[in-house]
């Protein structure tokens, strides 16, 4: 078969921008808003983090690339072309152009928990050295590169030309994410930029989502086979059959019919929100430490040793008690996350899943550790999630990738230091702090 090159003449309209260009944002929002079947209205300006490289691949092919869907038998190709432009993340000039065009409705992001520069009250961490950057960064027009700092530059040149009202989608794992947006930006320019208050409180819709597609890292013998099906592409992305995202806000000028695409708008998008975080989050963070442990590589090596599925089940049994949807309902959705969890064709890696512990342990672990103490059960599962990240700190399993964790590593040797850290109110739990003394 003779190789095609992806390319393509026209591209949609830009009414969409997001930050966050990487894997996941590219087989979940960007694939719904393909899917939609208003696609050809609705093109995405999309901006990384922070690197080049994948702005730079993606540009060199129009914006296309190829979705691999792996299934447990196969694979199934897709060309994904609702990314219009693609921007590295410092390209900030570009960023507040695309901010100030008045078409545009929605900016979306898909960033990391840490990524949101939040204290520990919730609120926009003013300490945090690259904050302290961005606000005089601000000040002075120069680039920025945290995620408050961004959009806040981003809204502020929408208000100085006239843009209009905009929406701002969260798509991450982060619980009540939209409010959790809010206040940030809202913390961010009431430092930087009084005067944008008003405007954004009048203007800016913040909208509520869960997201769920397991994505793992694409490899090089992903991009091989692509090429070896005739079309080669740099930069495609590898995924699960499986998606859902769920939405909960207004969007006042307009947005994809993501609905026809499979997305669900609910008046309260908590409780699937938390099924997904302590089940499917919390039961990837036991298992990525406890397992890496044991010497596994994958989810898929996880759940299928059977120390790990035992441990899992435990978890489990104790999380579902803290959601607040129908028993069979979460029934169906444990057998659901087993067989996806199972699928040897996704190479999910636990070191992946490792990352950045400090800030995924106190939303996937402690809201069940906490609610399990307060009605005086053991609580050993939510225990033993906990002692297994705190295993971790030590150096064992897979390697530390998180920004935040050198005050808990340094305290790691004491699981009750750690704890005092993480949680002062469970500190004091004797039966609590011994339970994982025996088990670290």
């Amino acid at each position: 078969m003779p190789a095609e090159r992806l390319a393509r003449d026209i591209r949609p309209p830009v009414r969409i921008a997001h930050l966050g260009l990487g894997n996941f944002f590219r087989a979940h929002q960007a694939w719904y808003t393909a899917t939609a079947p208003d696609a050809a209205r609705w093109g995405i300006a999309a901006f990384t983090g922070r690197s080049r490289p994948l702005a730079t691949a993606l540009t060199g092919q129009g914006g296309l690339y190829t979705l691999i869907v792996r299934g447990p038998d196969a694979d199934r190709l897709e060309v994904i072309g609702s990314v219009a432009e693609a921007h590295p993340g410092d390209d900030i000039a570009s960023w507040r152009t695309v901010l100030t065009r008045r078409e545009l409705s929605v900016v979306t992001l898909t960033v990391t928990e840490a990524a949101y520069r939040r204290g520990r009250g919730g609120g926009l961490d003013d300490t945090d050295p690259d904050v302290r950057a961005d606000l005089a960064a601000f000040r002075a027009g120069a680039p920025m590169v945290t995620v408050p700092g961004r959009l806040v530059a981003g809204l502020n040149a929408r208000r100085l030309a006239y843009g209009g009202p905009i929406a701002v989608v969260c798509c991450d794992n982060l619980p009540g994410n939209g409010a959790a947006t809010a206040r940030v930006v809202l913390d961010f320019a009431s430092a930087a930029e009084p005067a944008l208050l008003p405007w954004i409180r009048d203007n800016v819709s913040f909208v509520t989502t869960m997201v769920d597609r397991i994505t793992p890292r694409t490899t090089p013998e992903d991009v091989a086979s692509v090429a070896a099906a005739g079309r080669p592409d740099e930069v495609p992305v590898v995924t699960e059959p499986f998606t859902e995202w769920l939405l909960e806000g207004e969007f006042p000028r307009g947005r994809p019919a993501w609905d026809a695409a499979g997305a669900r708008f609910v008046s309260d998008v908590t409780p699937h929100e938390l099924r997904k975080l302590l089940l499917l989050n919390g039961g990837h963070s036991l298992l990525a430490y406890a397992g890496s442990a044991r010497g596994l590589t994958t989810i898929a090596d996880a759940v299928t040793d059977p120390t790990c599925r035992a441990w899992l089940d435990e978890w489990w049994d104790e999380a579902v008690r803290h959601v607040p949807l129908p028993a069979a309902e979460l029934t169906d959705y444990r057998a659901a996350l087993l067989e996806r969890f199972a699928n040897p064709r996704i190479r999910h890696t636990l070191a992946q899943i490792a990352a950045d512990g400090s800030q995924k342990i106190p939303i996937r672990v402690l809201p069940v550790l906490r609610g399990e103490r307060a009605a005086g059960r053991p609580a050993t599962g939510a225990i033993r999630a906990l002692a297994a990240w705190i295993t971790h700190l030590r150096g064992q399993g897979a390697p530390i990738t998180d920004d935040g964790a050198q005050p808990y590593v340094d305290r790691a040797a004491s699981p009750r230091d750690v704890l005092t850290l993480l949680a002062p109110d469970l500190a004091a739990d004797r039966d609590l702090t011994a339970k994982l003394d025996e088990l670290t």
